[in-house]
């Protein structure tokens, strides 16, 4: 009898650790499909945010922050920003009643405001208006002067058709 114990006992043991040995292989192979889909994945995403960055380069090539010469002619301000102040002083230009005096075009919806500015270099920015139904774009020369006034000129400018 007891001898038949310790053969149940061992067939047992034997299944049981069968089945965990399959379901162990189960688990690995699942587990290393995983692991190569993921590595795919992270792959994926790294070149992507690479691409992003290249593009973000390219996009940031034209602006008064990563232009060294350009800034070179406000050492002597002292400005923390220049960028930040004259876009500051542009959007003064939207306090005034009525129309924004840079946009030469009458709203039809409301009145032109400026809404986007960039700086391109110490004596261009370009700039989007709208009034809130009809939009278009400024190119803008200014001068930033010692007294840190600034005089801004209207070079040319563009009125978008509205299309539904």
């Amino acid at each position: 009898m007891k001898k038949n114990i310790f053969l149940y006992l061992f067939v047992f043991a034997a299944l049981i650790a069968l089945f965990l040995l399959m379901k162990g292989n189960r688990t690995v192979k699942t587990s290393g499909e995983k692991i190569d889909k993921l590595e795919t994945e992270v792959s994926l995403l790294k070149d992507s945010l690479e691409k992003t960055q290249f593009r973000l380069m390219d996009m940031q090539y034209f602006s008064l922050e990563n232009n060294d010469d350009a800034l070179a002619y406000y050492d002597h301000l002292n400005l923390k920003n220049p960028t930040r102040y004259i876009e500051d002083k542009l959007l003064e230009t939207n306090e005034s009643r009525g129309d924004n005096p840079l946009i030469p075009y009458e709203g039809m919806e409301s009145d032109f405001k400026i809404n986007k500015i960039k700086v391109l270099n110490h004596k261009w920015l370009l700039a989007d208006f709208s009034d809130g139904k009809y939009w278009g774009d400024l190119v803008i020369k200014y001068e930033l002067k010692d007294d840190l006034s600034v005089d801004f000129t209207l070079v040319d400018h563009l009125l978008y058709t509205h299309s539904n």
